[in-house]
Formats: structure tokens, C-alpha cells, sequence
């Protein structure tokens, strides 16, 4: 019996790599081991399937050092496991209660946030292509649930993707999920059955944490008196909330050039659009804007869309900016006497726009595919591979470094900069593209020759003076 549940279990898990096209032939693949029994039984079923996909495994561990010995004992168990399978081990550690109290972070983002840092970098350098974390099923429901009550539309119910793009890297880098589609229960049982033992973590059972107390309290409860398939029906929610995000980007990307203009919404056209759309419409506007809107400032906006005459004619939104409605136009606009800041940053989503008030021009990433991109410059344009679904305008930081196509080596943005005798107010301002940490884009210097397009969809970044 326990030989029929493996079997299935294997080809869950090999069905679910399949489906979502995670892993291939040739793949460099980290196993991301923390010593839990998630990760433990991740280990254990790549090594049963990695032959018959083709791939090369190795492990990684990063030690938060966050509970003394245990940590030490848990690092220890993940090298003895890399020995035992005669895997490479990729290591490293960080002080994570410093992090958090230096940057005002909880215990569980410092964590994630240095743990997330280390996989990049061992992806950025190229020594891996792939790093696979434990994440179950379960995991895809706590995180639903509390997107759910913290309030979130379909793009928060999208939960855990089952890959993570990781721009910048040499071979389209991502941080797979294999286990999202499995419960942590099958993945124990999984562990007993072959005496491979795991790491127990006490923090798990602490209830001041709100993830532990969805975990141990709030979902068993909810299955005991309300539905005995909720955490599947929560992971199936995100599933299909990823499908609907896909949909709507396409349909806001093809809609929204349409009726925005120079920080103006057409009322009638708006009006004419549903209302899911409507809303969709607004949100993408301000986030052209680098604004993040809750859902009562996007209702406080249509309400001032389809407004009387005599009605109010300007409503406030966050970081000093407002909505004024005038001759059948809403306008977005800073308040007058508003200081500019001399550090800036502004998302940038592929394909899409975002206005920079500090540079006074507006920032443009056009999506080119196939025949179309012979009507550009080679040289202007990016692999779309390599650069994540949403980028950075910001102004240039101390330390920043760009490697111009037609140059030896990267230089420091400043020394570019000095080159070019840009000085004063202008080179504090100097704007930039940032993918993840790495600068693609510098105001007045070609791109990277490393990042230029060699696939059917690129990337083209140009300015526009307002």
C-alpha cells in the first residue's frame, strides 16, 4: 500500500513539474534545505525523478541564526544529507534579528528577505539555473487566507506562483515551487515511509506569529466545521486567480494607451468600460504614476468619474497627489509648492509606462515580437527573458554599476557620469532602469551587450520628455 501512495506521489509531483514547465533537461537545480520535512521530502523525490528529467541537483542551506544551537544543528543535518547523497552544498548565513531591527522588518520578512538574497546571488553568478523551494499545498492556502482578510483582489488571491522569474541573470533564472500541489501531510508520511527523518523547528508552533496561529488554529478549524477540502479549494482559488491576472494585464496593457494621456483619464470612455475593468484601468494609471491605491481610493475616484454637476471636483490620494475632474477629464496632478525628492523610484511594468515628476519625462517599456522589432535598432533592444515582469525607474545610487555596449569593462554610474561632466542637481537626479539589483538602462549610454535581444520577444526602454 505504502509503494502505491509513493507512486502517486511521484508522479504529482513529476505532473505538476510538467504542467507548469518548471524544470528541464540540463537544468542546474539548487534544492533550497532548510532541515524541515518539507524540503527533506523535496530532496528525497528530486532525487527519485531528477534522472528522468534530466537534471543536475545540488543543495542549498542559509543558517538565520536565529535559535542558537538549533540553527547550528540544523546546518549540520543539511551538510550531513548533501555528504550522504553525494551532493555539492551551497551555504551560507546571515544575523536576521539584526536585519529586521536595522531595517524595521518582522523576524519572517528579514528572514525571507536575506534568504531570498543568497538564492539570487547563487543565481546571478550562474553557478545554478534553478533553485527549488518546499513550498506545499498548504502553504498556497495560509497564504490565500491571509490575503483574503488582509483585502486583496485577484492579483493578492494569486498566492504563491509556482515560479519566480529572477532578472538579470545570464540563463532566465527562476526559483521553482514543485510541491505546491501537494499536502505537508503526504509529505511526512512520504518520510516515514523511507526512515528518513527531518528537523523540527519550535518557532513553527509560536502563535504570536500570525502565519502559525492560520496554520494550527484557524484552517483546522475551518475544515472541521465548514469544508473538509479548504485548503484545496483555497490553492485552487489561487490557481485560478493566476489565470484571470493573466488575462486582465493583456486587456488593461490594450485598453489603457486608449484613454490615458498625459496623467488624463477620458471620463466617457472610462464610463463605457465594465466595471472590473473600470477599476483596473484606474489602478494601472496611478501605478504609471508610482502610486499604490487601496480599493477606497480607486472607488473614491469613480465616484468622481460619474459625479453631478455641482459634486466635489477634486479628491486627495496618498504622496501628495490629487484628482481633479474637468471638461469630461480626470487629472492627476502633485500638489502645487510639493518638493521634489532627490531619491526616486518608480515601478516600471512590461509592457507599460510611469510618469517621473523628478525628471519631468515619462518612461516607456514597449513589448516588441518577432517582425516588428526589425523597425528598431538592434542595439536599443532587451531580451525580455532577462528582465523581470515589472522593472524600476529610479534615480542612480552610490555603488551603481553599468556596462555599456562597446566598452571593456562595467564602470560605476558615477564615474560615467563624471566622464560626461554631469554634475550638480542633474547627476543626482540622473535616471535609471533597475532589473532586480542590476542597472539595464542609464540615461544617454547603449545598453548592455549582454542583455540584448536574442529571442522572439524584446524589450525597448526609451524617455519621454513631458
Amino acid at each position: 500500500m505504502y509503494y502505491v501512495a509513493v507512486q502517486s506521489l511521484r508522479k504529482t509531483v513529476l505532473a505538476y513539474i510538467r504542467k507548469h514547465k518548471l524544470l528541464k533537461a540540463g537544468d542546474r537545480v539548487g534544492i533550497a534545505v532548510s532541515g524541515g520535512a518539507d524540503s527533506v521530502a523535496l530532496l528525497r523525490l528530486l532525487l527519485e525523478l531528477h534522472k528522468g528529467i534530466g537534471v543536475v541537483l545540488s543543495v542549498v542551506h542559509f543558517n538565520h541564526k536565529l535559535r542558537g544551537d538549533a540553527s547550528e544543528e540544523d546546518e549540520r543535518f543539511v551538510a550531513q544529507l548533501a555528504q550522504e547523497h553525494k551532493l555539492e552544498l551551497h551555504c551560507e548565513s546571515g544575523h536576521v534579528a539584526a536585519h529586521a531591527e536595522e531595517k524595521h522588518l518582522s523576524l519572517e520578512t528579514a528572514a525571507r528577505e536575506l534568504r531570498y538574497r543568497y538564492f539570487r546571488r547563487l543565481l546571478l553568478e550562474g553557478r545554478l539555473n534553478r533553485i527549488a523551494t518546499g513550498h506545499t499545498l498548504d502553504d498556497q492556502a495560509e497564504t490565500v487566507l491571509l490575503k483574503i482578510v488582509r483585502g486583496a483582489g485577484t492579483r493578492g488571491l494569486a498566492g504563491i506562483y509556482p515560479q519566480l522569474s529572477v532578472p538579470g541573470s545570464q540563463f532566465s533564472a527562476s526559483i521553482v515551487r514543485p510541491l505546491l500541489g501537494v499536502r505537508r501531510k503526504e509529505l511526512e508520511a512520504y518520510l516515514l515511509g523511507l526512515g528518513q527523518g527531518w528537523r523540527e523547528d519550535q518557532s513553527n508552533r509560536d502563535l504570536r506569529h500570525m502565519r502559525n496561529r492560520v496554520r494550527h488554529g484557524i484552517l483546522p478549524r475551518l475544515e472541521r466545521y465548514l469544508n473538509p477540502g479548504v485548503r484545496e479549494a483555497f490553492a485552487e482559488t489561487a490557481e485560478i486567480a493566476r489565470a484571470e491576472e493573466e488575462y486582465w494585464q493583456k486587456e488593461v496593457a490594450r485598453v489603457l494607451p486608449l484613454i490615458w494621456v498625459r496623467r488624463k483619464l477620458t471620463v466617457s470612455a472610462l464610463a463605457d468600460l465594465p466595471l472590473a475593468l473600470q477599476r483596473r484601468v484606474i489602478r494601472a494609471a496611478s501605478e504609471s504614476l508610482g502610486l499604490r491605491l487601496d480599493f477606497h481610493h480607486v472607488e473614491e475616484i469613480l465616484a468622481l468619474a460619474s459625479s453631478q454637476p455641482g459634486s466635489a471636483k477634486a479628491i486627495e490620494l496618498p504622496n501628495g497627489w490629487m484628482v481633479l475632474r474637468s471638461k469630461g477629464e480626470l487629472r492627476f496632478e502633485l500638489e502645487s509648492g510639493r518638493p521634489i525628492k532627490l531619491d526616486y523610484e518608480y515601478c516600471l511594468s512590461i509592457p507599460g509606462s510611469v510618469e517621473v515628476p523628478e525628471t519631468a519625462s515619462r518612461f516607456e517599456a514597449l513589448l516588441i515580437s518577432g517582425n516588428a522589432a526589425k523597425g528598431y535598432n538592434p542595439e536599443d533592444l532587451l531580451d525580455r527573458s532577462l528582465l523581470a515582469g515589472e522593472v524600476k525607474v529610479r534615480n542612480w545610487r552610490p555603488g551603481d554599476r553599468f556596462w555599456p555596449a562597446h566598452t571593456k569593462v562595467p564602470k560605476k554610474i558615477k564615474e560615467l557620469l563624471q566622464e560626461r561632466h554631469v554634475s550638480g542637481s542633474e547627476r543626482k537626479l540622473w535616471p535609471v532602469v533597475v532589473s532586480g539589483t542590476e542597472a539595464v538602462w542609464v540615461r544617454g549610454f547603449q545598453a548592455p551587450a549582454r542583455l540584448r535581444s536574442r529571442s522572439d520577444e524584446a524589450v525597448l526602454i526609451r524617455e519621454v520628455m513631458l
